[in-house]
């Protein structure tokens, strides 16, 4: 293997891609710093799914057996009005997912096996973030918030959609974001109905209200709904977010009402925008950008963390044997561009699926459901997405000597 002269790198975002960047860099023989805003790993959050590539992935970082213990395995998706059940799908009819190879687990359960290989051989600084870079012909010296001042040889921001280190290296977010037209609101509840491991939504033009239970002692709700995108201060406006919600849905049927309770109560909100990055270089001086700060899908596409953890994997590669960082950014966006742009793609009518604008919409998505156990059988639904989400063949990086292994 090559060594790479760059060998000090500052990772930032201790969420999905981050901690997978920071193994594969550390099998490498990297020296590798992760910073992460929060106090600590972030537990709880909604199910994630991990397919095609991202399994080939897990299987080499040795993750595979604990995730297909914790994986959820949803058995029906349910769609419905105030009055009753429209459509109710098993989950392979819905996904015409791989049975045995796809996994879905809570975002915790993943995060918390990614943080347990990584904390013992990575330096974790949490309760901190960058605030200001300055790169030159020697490295890149780093100011954080807390005060210090540090130099490495590389910063790799994967640290989110809204990721600031981007932002200081990059520029404005707004130049590289593509809103989907909705936002969402997420929330966890008591499980008051009986539901099990199965997700139930609700829709009336332009809102989607939902639970998804996956086996835990409380079940996410999700409120999603078309709107303008955004000001940057109301991501911040909890008690504004709670007034816009209740304006919205007020007046709707099913269990909307109890979902408004519980949503002025929860201490697990989280708010966004359903928006994608786009970027035409992931690389700028001493800088790259993996997961969602590069090429955040959206949720509408499944494959987020996915594409971290296969972003994570080929760019800690292609570090390792180029001698020259550029060498090596420019390689990880010649291999991965194609896999991550080909899988955006699929979010893009994921809103007419999830949030349709007008009854005639709704109506179209339930006929498609109907039909969707004779269409998988057929192998005409998902088939396509199953391919794309393989599409990247993940190769061996040579390991560097004397290394231990944590798979």
């Amino acid at each position: 293997m090559t060594r790479s002269r760059a060998r000090k790198i500052l990772v930032c975002g201790a969420s999905i891609a981050g901690p997978a960047l920071a193994y594969w860099l550390d099998r490498y023989g990297f020296e590798v710093t992760l910073v992460e805003r929060a106090d600590t790993v972030r537990s709880g959050g909604y199910a994630i799914d991990i397919r095609g590539s991202a399994i080939d992935v897990s299987e080499r970082m040795g993750l595979l057996p604990a995730l297909q213990d914790a994986h959820i395995r949803t058995r029906q998706w349910t769609f419905r009005n105030a009055d009753r059940i429209i459509t109710s799908l098993r989950q392979e009819d819905i996904t015409g997912g791989v049975v045995g190879r796809d996994v879905e687990v809570p975002r915790g359960v993943l995060a918390q096996l990614l943080f347990d290989l990584t904390r013992d051989r990575v330096a974790y600084r949490f309760n901190d973030c960058i605030t200001a870079i300055d790169g030159h012909a020697a490295g890149i010296d780093v100011t954080f918030r807390s005060g210090l001042e540090q130099s490495f040889d590389l910063v790799i921001a994967a640290d989110g959609l809204h990721s600031t280190t981007r932002a200081l290296a990059f520029g404005p977010e707004d130049q590289f974001d593509s809103y989907l037209g909705c936002c969402f609101v997420g929330f966890s509840l008591p499980n008051r109905h009986g539901f099990d491991h199965e997700a139930v939504i609700y829709n009336v033009p332009g809102l989607m209200a939902s639970v998804y239970e996956t086996g835990g002692e409380r079940m996410n709700g999700l409120f999603a709904y078309r709107r303008t995108k955004p000001e940057p201060h109301e991501y911040a406006d909890s008690a504004g977010l709670r007034r816009d919600i209740h304006d919205r849905y007020a007046g709707q049927g099913w269990i909307v009402p109890e979902m408004l309770e519980a949503l002025d109560t929860a201490d697990d909100l989280y708010f966004d925008s359903m928006l994608q990055i786009h970027m035409p270089c992931w690389w700028q001086g001493r800088v790259a950008v993996v997961g969602d700060a590069a090429y955040g899908p959206s949720f509408f596409s499944g494959q987020g963390t996915s594409l971290a953890l296969v972003g994570a994997y080929v760019l800690a590669g292609e570090l390792a044997v180029h001698d020259d960082h550029r060498r090596a950014f420019a390689a990880y966006d010649s291999v991965a561009r194609r896999f991550v742009e080909e899988n955006q793609a699929t979010a893009l009518d994921g809103s007419d699926i999830m949030v349709p604008a007008t009854r005639t919409k709704i109506w179209m998505r339930n006929r498609m459901m109907d039909l969707s156990p004779i269409l998988t059988r057929l192998g005409l639904v998902g088939r396509k997405s199953r391919n794309l989400n393989s599409a990247l063949k993940i190769k061996d990086y040579p390991v560097s000597e004397g290394v231990p292994s944590m798979a």
